[in-house]
């Protein structure tokens, strides 16, 4: 029985790593239609064979000159003929239930444009990354879903496809926005089904040395969308300002060894640095009433 879904899998120098990802694939519980490999200008040799050994096992590898990831999974999702796509990074790897948990909601669903899943970190960073998903508002401060995800092929090319311009990262929160400003939601299964790989080299960490002007882009590429929810937008980042300076305070609270360094005014570091110091403050012991004067 057909499954409807094709899967691109992209790879750049990941000689070690595409092969686990290929292997994943193919050993999902609901199998998909096709399967392609599109190789995106490697040129070390270990690489190469790995390739040719992918290509020897009957698995189609489509191979061109660096252009970026969203150059190349554009054209592994064109050579594909399936109306649902799958895209996966070379260097990541899916449980194998990740087909057939987010095509059901897909199937079950008309409304979800596009389903992936939380993420198992592995690598040099370990633990859970639980994105939300959620429709075009909740994407508007941060992006809310992986990558790696299931997408209906309608969505992808009324939307454009990713931008194959952008090749310093943020390409999948731009392409999620722009489906999503038609309608609709992003799903995504509350169980970590992406082993995502975690490397001081990655694409997602080199973007975040660029991150204010990846987000500068975003929104000017999407700018009738931000302006038509500037609210939620600006309290979607103070809600996230407002979460990691609350972390930030308890982390303080619980080992007093740690400095507080000089509050930041404005954005709630002052009256957090006033409850720090009060919780360290002993009991039966007021703090002074401040400097004197002359």
């Amino acid at each position: 029985m057909s499954s409807g879904i094709g899967v691109v899998v992209t790879s750049f120098r990941q000689a070690r790593w595409v092969r686990q990802a290929v292997a994943s694939v193919r050993a999902q519980t609901l199998v998909p239609d096709e399967l392609v490999v599109v190789d995106d200008g490697s040129d070390d040799d270990e690489s190469l064979a790995v390739l040719d050994e992918l290509d020897r096992a009957g698995v189609r590898v489509l191979r061109q000159e660096n252009r970026g990831v969203s150059a190349a999974r554009n054209a592994g999702i064109r050579a594909l003929s399936q109306p649902l796509v799958a895209v996966l990074d070379g260097d990541d790897r899916w449980a194998p239930t990740f087909l057939a948990r987010t095509h059901a909601v897909l199937a079950e669903r008309p409304e979800v444009v596009a389903a992936s899943s939380w993420l198992l970190l592995h690598g040099v960073a370990d633990g859970v990354v639980r994105p939300p998903g959620g429709t075009a508002v909740d994407f508007l401060h941060r992006n809310a879903c992986p990558a790696t995800a299931l997408l209906r092929r309608e969505r992808w090319a009324a939307a454009g496809g990713y931008d194959e311009q952008m090749r310093s990262g943020f390409e999948d929160w731009d392409l999620f926005l722009a489906m999503l400003s038609q309608g609709g939601r992003i799903e995504v299964v509350p169980d970590a089904l992406v082993e995502y790989r975690t490397a001081p080299a990655s694409a997602n960490v080199r973007s975040m040395e660029r991150r204010l002007e990846l987000v500068g882009h975003v929104v000017g590429k999407h700018r009738a969308l931000f302006e038509r929810h500037v609210l939620e937008a600006v309290l979607g980042l103070e809600a996230t300002s407002i979460a990691r300076l609350d972390a930030w305070e308890r982390l303080l609270v619980a080992d007093a060894r740690l400095p507080v360094g000089e509050p930041t005014y404005g954005d709630g570091g002052m009256a957090a640095a006033v409850r720090i110091a009060s919780c360290r403050t002993p009991a039966g012991h007021a703090p002074d009433d401040g400097p004197h004067l002359p």
